[in-house]
């Protein structure tokens, strides 16, 4: 128990002030509420999952260069496609269930947008300092206690990002939150790539 409590401590703590949760506070301004939990919850699962793994197996070595570049590229992809979107569409909100939704979000399927904030948020995480975190945590061998420690962590920081996101989301156009999406999308794929090539 002792383990489960510090990988949540610990993992919260390094999760503050992430990439990764930047991109949580953008996914909760455009997604409803219950997709982006759902989400958060499998790609934090899995990212911990990896590194919990990892961290077994090999001790706190991960191959994080090449993985933080590729995930870099991913977000700058990211980033040009929903510069894109804001171009070509008039963006305007439509109602689903009482919440607003977001331009090319409007009308997505509550699987399609649990999936695509799984990949995004995992794809986040790769080559992360809190999945370094988890590895080491799990070098131990405590390795259940350091995956349900550092999930509920990471997904507690993330929660607090998504709630933020939503408040930002409900009280700012569309527009300028769609606006504010690209930038963070683009500074956290140029960071990954600076973060891999140095």
């Amino acid at each position: 128990m002792a383990r489960l409590l510090t990988a949540l401590v610990v993992v919260f703590v390094s999760e503050l002030g992430d990439k990764s949760l930047l991109v949580a506070l953008g996914l909760g301004a455009r997604y409803r509420l219950r997709a982006v939990i759902v989400g958060l919850a499998l790609a934090y699962s899995l990212a911990n999952l990896v590194s919990v793994a990892v961290g077994g197996l090999l001790g706190s070595t991960l191959p994080t260069r090449p993985l933080g570049f590729a995930a870099g590229l991913l977000f700058l992809g990211f980033a040009c496609k929903g510069a894109y979107d804001l171009k070509v569409s008039a963006g305007e909100p439509v109602m689903v269930s009482g919440e607003a939704q977001i331009g090319p979000s409007s009308g997505v399927g509550f699987a399609k947008a649990v999936a695509s904030v799984a990949v995004t948020v995992f794809l986040a995480e790769l080559g992360d300092k809190t999945m370094l975190s988890t590895a080491a945590l799990a070098t131990d061998g405590s390795y259940v206690q350091v995956w349900i420690g550092s999930t509920l962590g990471i997904f507690l920081a993330g929660f607090v990002a998504v709630m933020i996101g939503r408040w930002l989301g409900s009280r700012f156009p569309e527009r300028s939150v769609r606006t504010v999406s690209v930038i963070l999308f683009a500074v956290v794929g140029v960071a990954m790539v600076i973060a891999a090539a140095s």
